[in-house]
């Protein structure tokens, strides 16, 4: 069983809450698909938590548009409260974890599995898979049978027959889905951090590929203390409001 866990966004109350969450489901294995950093007030302890379930279990770890912004200390593409942020988060980052987050890869394919922060067919240029014509790009590009992407903060399912016929639909939380072989798939885990559904409850997914078996899973967290955390830190007031209506 592997935990896809993306876009965690410096929130320390959320990634604890969906580690717990998912050791208690039988987890050994994570995959952390980018945007470690950016928004929240605990950029370091994300990093480093990240860093050692790396270093001591094999984890995944991409590398987000967040986190290469972070490493440079500008955004200048970015609305303005993220280059704030992210301008306060290359500040607070040690060198050694700004080498972390520098040294992430943009994807990793394992055997039939392929981990990327955007999409399959431009990591680098961070577009985003806002529906059904960019997720078809995206299986497009890849042979991987199971993609899964962060960058989106609402949580999506995607597939493509053989045939060629595509097909999408929002998942509920906590309910089974089969990954059907005959299909590819593209999924869309949310955002642990900052979800933008309307459900501030930390998003994640469950990836099972013996029984090739998904869920989406949503686990409530401490949001008052991370938005409390963002404004005693100085950082936009918004991006802690937000989190307590999941906007």
């Amino acid at each position: 069983m592997i935990a896809v866990i993306t876009d965690i966004h410096s929130n320390r109350q959320a990634l604890e809450a969906v580690l717990a969450d998912a050791a208690a489901k039988g987890v050994r294995r994570y995959a952390f698909l980018g945007d470690l950093v950016g928004y929240g007030a605990d950029p370091g302890w994300v990093v480093d938590t990240v860093a050692g379930l790396v270093r001591e279990t094999g984890a995944v770890a991409i590398m987000g548009n967040h986190d290469e912004a972070a490493v440079r200390g500008e955004a200048p593409a970015m609305r303005e409260e993220a280059r704030q942020a992210l301008a306060w988060t290359h500040a607070q980052l040690q060198p050694e974890q700004r080498a972390f987050l520098a040294a992430l890869p943009l994807s990793v394919q394992e055997g039939e599995t392929l981990y990327v922060h955007a999409n399959a067919f431009a990591p680098k240029d961070w577009e985003y898979i806002t529906g059904r014509i960019e997720a078809m790009r995206s299986l497009h590009a890849t042979n991987a049978r199971y993609t899964f992407c962060g960058h989106m903060h609402e949580p999506m399912l995607y597939h493509l027959s053989g045939t060629g016929k595509a097909g999408d639909f929002k998942p509920q939380p906590g309910v089974a889905i089969p990954l059907l072989s005959h299909r590819q798939w593209l999924v869309i885990p949310g955002s642990c951090g900052q979800p933008r559904d309307g459900n501030p409850a930390a998003g994640y997914a469950l990836f099972d590929p013996q029984r090739q078996e998904l869920s989406f899973e949503r686990v409530p967290y401490d949001a008052e203390t991370a938005a409390a955390r963002i404004r005693a830190a100085g950082l936009p007031e918004r991006l802690g409001d937000r989190l307590l209506t999941g906007q």
